[in-house]
């Protein structure tokens, strides 16, 4: 294989130690490059142990890495690790549940049996923003908020006390065996806990997604207020952070000064420019080191797709996922046939759209199950 070729295949590699929770970045691959130039390439067992060395930093990594190494480089079958999906909102009433159903049934006198059937909720989680009435938004604001507490996760380098954990607890363990003697009796351990990844998100605000932008921007409120390390940032033709206008607690407030905010609302489409502004300062300050980016946008580019294909490179080295939610792709003939949209695809790890409350949820277990690892 050419020196060129096998370059490719590491870091194409490192890319499915990602996919499998390992914090895999620029600086460990040339580690693990370096290594590999130390150790015949013919020999399976050598590479197995130059990438183990270089890019596994804890006992917890070991399982996933001989997973993904099988399947990479041996070409081993290997069977997905089970995921637990989020559970979706429950919009029915908790009466409609199947048991009481079935002792509702049973209790009754003339023997009919009633389903629940069409239901008004059902119409709403399915309708496309751009065709509700206020009245209607209005039902939906709550799930909509609901809805953005999803967070991906990643694993923390802080060990916390835990009945499972893998490694003893020394300080715990020392102060324990105190009462008896300074025999330790009783282990404790610790073991790295979840943590909440950093979340950064650059929402379009141009003339073709307005019809769309005050029922993602609700969405993007709930976000920044659910906890720490969430950036928003709107953009047009120029690039405007929100976070502090998001951070309001009263909705309709926060929307109206973060839409005063943005001078280019409702205005054009420079996708390319502006990941180019944002890549330029807030890039360099390792805002998207290991962060999970969403960009909202339908992928219409007035300029060069060329910009918006080498910017989207720069960002997907840097993050740890980019999402793209387009809403024009809830339509059952939308194709990404526009030049921003398609020079774009390649640098995005999931594709979704973003057009009614249904898609929301879609959105909601793609964040939730950005690899959250559980430790063994």
């Amino acid at each position: 294989m050419p020196a060129d070729a096998f370059v490719r295949h590491v870091v194409t590699f490192g890319r499915v130690l990602r996919e499998a929770g390992l914090e895999i970045g620029p600086r460990r691959l040339c580690d693990a490059l370096t290594a590999l130039d130390e150790v015949d390439l013919r020999r399976s067992d050598d590479v197995y142990w130059a990438l183990r060395a270089t890019l596994v930093t804890g006992r917890d990594e070991i399982e996933p890495f001989d997973r993904a190494f099988s399947a990479w480089f041996l070409r081993a079958p290997v069977r997905p690790p089970s995921r637990e999906r989020p559970q979706k909102l429950q919009l029915q009433p908790a009466q409609a549940r199947r048991g009481e159903r079935r002792e509702s049934r049973d209790d009754s006198d003339d023997g009919d049996r009633k389903e629940v059937g069409w239901s008004p909720h059902e119409m709403l989680r399915r309708k496309d923003f751009a065709a509700m009435t206020p009245e209607e938004f209005g039902e939906l604001r709550a799930l909509i908020a609901q809805l953005a507490l999803a967070r991906p996760a990643r694993r923390s380098r802080r060990l916390r006390p835990h009945a499972r954990g893998v490694r003893l607890d020394l300080r715990r363990l020392a102060r324990a065996s105190l009462a008896t003697g300074g025999e330790p009796i009783d282990r404790v351990f610790r073991r790295r806990v979840d943590t909440p990844r950093k979340l950064v998100v650059l929402c379009d605000v141009s003339g073709s997604m307005e019809p769309y932008a005050r029922a993602l921007l609700l969405f993007l409120h709930a976000a920044v207020r659910s906890g720490p390390r969430v950036e928003v940032f709107a953009f047009g033709t120029r690039l405007t952070r929100l976070t502090p206008d998001l951070r309001a607690r009263d909705p309709d407030q926060a929307l109206a000064t973060a839409s005063a905010r943005v001078l280019d609302w409702a205005g054009g489409t420079l996708i390319g420019q502006s990941l180019k502004q944002f890549n330029d300062l807030w890039g360099r300050r390792a805002l998207t080191r290991g962060a999970a980016v969403i960009i909202v946008s339908d992928g219409w580019e007035r300029e060069d797709p060329a910009l918006v294909e080498r910017e989207m490179a720069r960002l997907a080295r840097a993050a740890y996922a980019v999402v793209w939610v387009n809403p024009l792709k809830g339509h059952p003939e939308y194709q990404p046939l526009a030049g921003g949209m398609r020079a774009a695809l390649p640098f995005v790890d999931r594709f979704v759209p973003g057009h009614n409350l249904e898609s929301l949820e879609e959105l909601a277990e793609v964040l939730g199950g950005i690899e959250r690892r559980h430790a063994a």
